[in-house]
């Protein structure tokens, strides 16, 4: 295989430029991944050969573990939906923080629910609620739906089994206990900044009801169903984290031939941890509360088709990714990256900025930013808690700038009936602040790994 610095640069820009103008939606950026690491191969000269083996290399690789956790996590908030577990953690925080600190536990609620709910679906249960609260106090609609969406933003982007973090940290290699320390960690100043604190600010300049066209919605809702018990939701959904985290406490703190230490490996490792919170979700919320078994296959099933896609785009991050590492073009871009004194984590987060405010799509984002990272990981000295700050910092930069071409722009949009203008100065300036808190927390982090 022969390449030159020119062909090399002429093959980055196309990937560049690629990805710019085909990835809007996340099949698309399923092809165009795919496509641009065929194109990366031929520019440097890569055999035919060789560009098939490093795609299935890269695809198996990285679906081996990703496939399993996403799919696991995909079923075990499905099952949390339909028992109405989210509500309950809503409707209990609000009770126990009182009226005075509503936004807050609505924050904390956002914080909860979206661990095991896609952030889409964890609003379209919620938003009920903020229309009563809305209705019953007369404030703005935003005053409460900015900190439930604060919340939900941060662990969806942050804090696994959400499949962004997820993703990246299966593409760099980083551990998920790190990854999920450290996204509490980044993750809780900047849902505090960006949803009370920016909520109340944002409510006294825009002030917005209950949209017409939800009120309809609001009569559908079944308030008087029976909903499960606020500590059987927050223990289901903190086990696998809890596990994880054990897991790498683990190994950091007890003898290598430890059987303590082989037994809590075992069960830490998150194929075991959401295997077994999945199906203690599958027996209370599901067996318990009367679903039949066909009933929760069919609950369960229906939650693989969102995550499908998912998996098959991270696949395709793994093959670019591998693409990079194979055709030398990483070394070349670790080589520019320490002629220019650039840290790695400021490659990262920059790297998934310009992504995000290209395409859009924050998961998207993530991939397509950790696939630019791994192939430098070898020309650095990278620790393990230091990939899990990378994961951080790629998401800080997935998160930010949300605006027209992504899809959360428009959800919040049409269920908060804001205009345009009104989603980019509440919506976009929020996700913003998170991005920002988060690599901020991220970096300063990073002098101390």
């Amino acid at each position: 295989m022969t390449s030159t610095p020119g062909l090399i640069i002429v093959a980055v820009l196309a990937v560049v430029l690629l990805l710019f103008l085909v990835m809007r939606t996340k099949l698309q950026a399923f092809i165009a991944l795919l496509v641009v690491s065929l194109l990366v191969g031929l520019a440097v000269g890569m055999s035919p050969a060789d560009i098939i083996t490093t795609i299935e290399d890269g695809m198996g690789g990285t679906l081996g573990f990703i496939a399993v956790i996403i799919g696991l996590g995909a079923m075990f908030g499905e099952m949390l939906r339909v028992s109405g577990g989210a509500e309950r953690l809503a409707l209990t925080l609000m009770d126990k923080f009182g009226e005075k600190n509503i936004s807050w536990a609505l924050g904390l609620t956002g914080f909860i629910v979206s661990i095991p709910v896609f952030l889409d679906v964890a609003l379209v249960i919620l938003v009920p609620i903020l229309y009563s609260l809305t209705q019953k106090t007369k404030k703005s609609l935003l005053y409460f739906g900015i900190p439930l969406m604060a919340g939900l933003a941060v662990t969806h982007s942050f804090i696994p089994p959400t499949p962004g973090p997820i993703s990246v940290a299966s593409l760099l290699g980083a551990d998920l206990g790190w990854v999920i320390l450290f996204g509490a960690l980044a993750g809780l100043p900047a849902m505090i900044l960006a949803g009370p604190v920016f909520g109340k600010y944002i409510a006294n300049k825009i002030h917005v009801g209950v949209p017409e066209y939800m009120m309809e919605q609001m009569k559908e809702v079944d308030y008087d169903r029976e909903l499960p018990s606020f500590g059987s939701v927050v223990s289901i959904i903190l086990l696998p984290l809890i596990l994880i985290l054990v897991n790498t406490t683990a190994d950091l703190v007890l003898a290598e031939e430890s059987t303590v230490r082989e037994v809590l490996t075992f069960i830490g490792h998150p194929f075991v941890a959401l295997t077994v919170a999945s199906l203690l979700t599958f027996y209370i919320f599901g067996y318990k509360r009367g679903y039949k078994k066909e009933e929760i296959q069919q609950i369960t099933t229906k939650a693989l088709e969102p995550a499908g896609i998912i998996i098959l785009v991270t696949g395709a991050g793994g093959v670019f990714g591998e693409m990079l590492i194979q055709s030398g073009i990483g070394d070349i871009l670790a080589d520019a990256m320490k002629d220019a004194n650039m840290p790695l984590i400021v490659f990262a987060f920059i790297t998934a900025t310009v992504v995000r405010i290209a395409q859009g799509s924050a998961t998207v984002s993530m991939i397509t930013a950790a696939g630019l990272v791994s192939p430098l990981l070898d020309s650095f000295n990278v620790s393990e808690p230091m990939l899990g700050l990378l994961v951080i910092a790629i998401a800080s930069g997935a998160t930010v700038v949300s605006h027209v071409n992504d899809s959360g722009f428009w959800l919040v949009n049409r269920y908060f009936g804001l205009t345009e203008k009104q989603t980019l100065k509440s919506w976009t300036v929020m996700e913003t602040i998170i991005g920002l808190v988060g690599f901020g927390v991220a970096l300063l982090l990073s002098l101390f790994v």
